[in-house]
C-alpha cells in the first residue's frame, strides 16, 4: 500500500508532463532542464525542531450583515519564511503560506470575495463544502488576473473540518503546492454537549511536504523527492502543549502523498471525526492513515506527561513535529463513548462504476477515469436531484508495482459501505468526501444528492493526476 508512483515517473517525458504544465517555472523551477537532462541542484539545510509550529491567522469579516458574514481575501504572491533564515516565493491567500482559517458556524451564511492579484488564473474550491455549483470552484470557473469572484457558502452542514484550495484545471497541483490552501472550520453549537477539547486546545494542523532549494525556492518535482515535512508551513517544528487533552484537526495538504502517523511512547490517536464531521463513536488507533485531501480530527491526551517531556509525531518517512509539554493544566474536557450518529440513507436506486487507470502505452501517459480524460464539455454522469446512489470505485493500476489513487467527490459527503467486500476501515466510519484506494482495490460508497443542481466534478485527489486528466463531471438535474 506504499506510494510507488515515483518509481515510474523517472521516465523523462512523463517527468516533464508533471513538471512543465504552466508558466510558473520562475516560482517553482522544474527538476530537469529539457536541453541538458538532470540539473544539479543544491537543497536547503533544514534543521529539525528549530522553529515553533505557528497557528494560521483567523480570517475576520469586513462586514457583519443580518443574513451573512462578508470576507475579502487577496490571492497574491508573497515571500515567506519556511526554512529558518530563507525567504521562499509562494502563492498565497492573504500573504501567508497557509491561508487564514475561516471559523464559521453551522447555519450562518458566509460570503467571500476573492481578488486575484497573481499573473495567472486561479480559483477556490471549498473542499467538502455543500455549496451551490456557482460557488463550488469548478476547475473551469477561474478568476482571471486582476479580477475577482464572489463565493457564497450557506454552511448548512454539521460541524466539520473543511479546507479550501486552488482547483484551476491543469494548474491545481502547482498552485496548491505553491501555497494556495487553508482551513475552513464549521463550528456547530449542537456539539457542545460532547465536552470535547475546545478553544486554545482545538488546533488545526496542515501536514504536507516540500522540496526546498538552498536559495529558499520551492522546487516542483517528482512527488517522492519532496523530503521536507511541514506542519502549518514550517519544517519539523515543535509545538508547546499543556499536560491535558487536545483536539488536533489534521489535514493532509499534499498534492500526492500518503501519511501514516503515529505518536511515540505508544500514545494513542483517538479519532473523533473525519471529512464530514464527528464519527458515531471514537476510534482508538496506534497508526492513522491519511491520504491527500483527507481530514482526521483526533484527540491526544498528554495528561500522563510532566513538564519537560517531549512526544514526537512520526510518519513512515520521518518526523512530522514534536510536542513539548511545558505546563500542567486543569482539564474538564472528555471523549464520550458515543458521538454523532450517522443519518439514515434511503435505498439506492442507481449503481455506477468509477475506474482509475493510466494508459502507459503512449509516450506521454494518459490519466483516465473510466477510460477517458477529463473533458469539461462532456457530462459523464447525469444524476437526479434527491437520488441515492451506490458508486463502486476501483483502482485498476496494478502494473509495475501498482499506483495509488484517492477518490474525491465534490458537493456531497458519502458513506463507505465496504472495501473489497470486507468491512470499511476504522477511518471510513464517518461522513467522507475523500478516500484512498490502493492498487487493485475497490470500495463501495453510498451517497444522496440533495437540493443543489448543476455541474460538479469527481476526481483523483492526487492533484498531479487530476491536473493531467484523471477527473470527470456530473450534472445534477431536477
Amino acid at each position: 500500500m506504499h506510494n510507488r508512483l515515483g518509481n515510474h515517473l523517472l521516465n523523462r517525458r512523463n517527468l516533464l508532463a508533471l513538471g512543465g504544465l504552466t508558466g510558473a517555472a520562475a516560482l517553482l523551477p522544474p527538476g530537469r532542464d529539457g536541453r541538458h537532462g538532470p540539473r544539479p541542484r543544491r537543497l536547503a539545510h533544514v534543521p529539525a525542531f528549530s522553529v515553533e509550529m505557528p497557528l494560521p491567522p483567523v480570517a475576520r469579516p469586513v462586514q457583519v450583515r443580518p443574513d451573512a458574514d462578508v470576507y475579502q481575501v487577496r490571492i497574491k504572491p508573497a515571500r515567506v519564511e519556511i526554512v529558518p533564515g530563507l525567504l521562499t516565493p509562494v502563492l498565497s491567500f492573504g500573504g501567508g503560506f497557509v491561508g487564514p482559517t475561516f471559523q464559521v458556524r453551522t447555519g450562518r451564511r458566509v460570503i467571500v470575495k476573492y481578488h486575484n492579484d497573481l499573473d495567472r488564473a486561479a480559483n477556490v474550491h471549498l473542499h467538502g463544502g455543500h455549496v451551490p455549483s456557482v460557488s463550488d470552484g469548478h476547475p473551469m470557473d477561474v478568476i482571471d488576473p486582476g479580477r475577482f469572484r464572489v463565493y457564497d457558502y450557506p454552511n448548512t452542514q454539521q460541524g466539520t473540518t473543511l479546507w479550501y484550495h486552488d482547483h484551476s484545471h491543469h494548474t491545481e497541483a502547482r498552485n496548491v503546492y505553491a501555497g494556495l490552501h487553508g482551513f475552513y472550520v464549521i463550528e456547530d453549537p449542537a456539539e457542545a454537549k460532547y465536552g470535547l477539547p475546545r478553544g486554545r486546545y482545538d488546533v488545526p494542523i496542515m501536514i504536507r511536504d516540500a522540496l526546498i532549494g538552498q536559495d529558499g525556492e520551492l522546487i516542483y518535482d517528482v512527488p517522492d523527492t519532496r523530503t521536507t515535512l511541514l506542519a502549518n508551513g514550517r519544517p519539523q517544528p515543535y509545538f508547546r502543549v499543556a499536560a491535558r487533552k487536545y483536539r488536533f484537526r489534521l489535514l493532509n495538504g499534499t498534492t500526492h502523498r500518503l501519511f501514516r502517523l503515529r505518536l511515540e511512547g505508544d500514545l494513542p490517536l483517538i479519532q473523533i471525526g473525519s471529512d464530514g464531521g464527528l464519527l458515531p463513536a471514537p476510534q482508538r488507533m496506534r497508526e492513522l492513515l491519511i491520504s491527500s485531501g483527507e481530514r482526521a480530527d483526533v484527540v491526544v491526551d498528554f495528561s500522563r506527561f510532566k513538564p519537560g517531556d517531549q512526544v514526537m509525531m512520526h510518519d513512515t518517512s520521518g518526523t512530522v513535529l514534536r510536542f513539548d509539554v511545558v505546563r500542567r493544566a486543569r482539564d474538564h474536557s472528555r471523549v464520550p463513548d458515543v458521538l454523532r450518529p450517522l443519518p439514515d440513507l434511503p435505498e439506492a436506486t442507481v449503481t455506477r462504476d468509477v475506474v482509475f487507470n493510466l494508459d502507459l502505452t503512449t509516450p506521454k501517459w494518459r490519466y483516465l477515469m473510466n477510460e477517458q480524460e477529463f473533458d469539461p464539455a462532456r457530462v459523464d454522469f447525469q444524476v437526479r436531484r434527491g437520488a441515492t446512489e451506490i458508486w463502486r470505485i476501483h483502482n485498476a493500476d496494478v502494473e509495475r508495482g501498482g499506483i495509488n489513487h484517492t477518490f474525491h467527490l465534490h458537493l456531497e459527503q458519502f458513506r463507505v459501505l465496504d472495501r473489497d467486500g470486507e468491512p470499511p476501515w476504522p477511518t471510513d466510519l464517518g461522513r467522507k468526501d475523500t478516500i484512498y484506494v490502493p492498487p487493485g482495490a475497490s470500495a463501495r460508497i453510498k451517497v444522496r444528492f440533495t437540493e443543489h443542481l448543476g455541474r460538479y466534478v469527481y476526481h483523483c485527489h492526487f492533484l498531479d493526476h487530476s491536473s493531467l486528466g484523471m477527473m470527470a463531471q456530473l450534472q445534477i438535474v431536477p
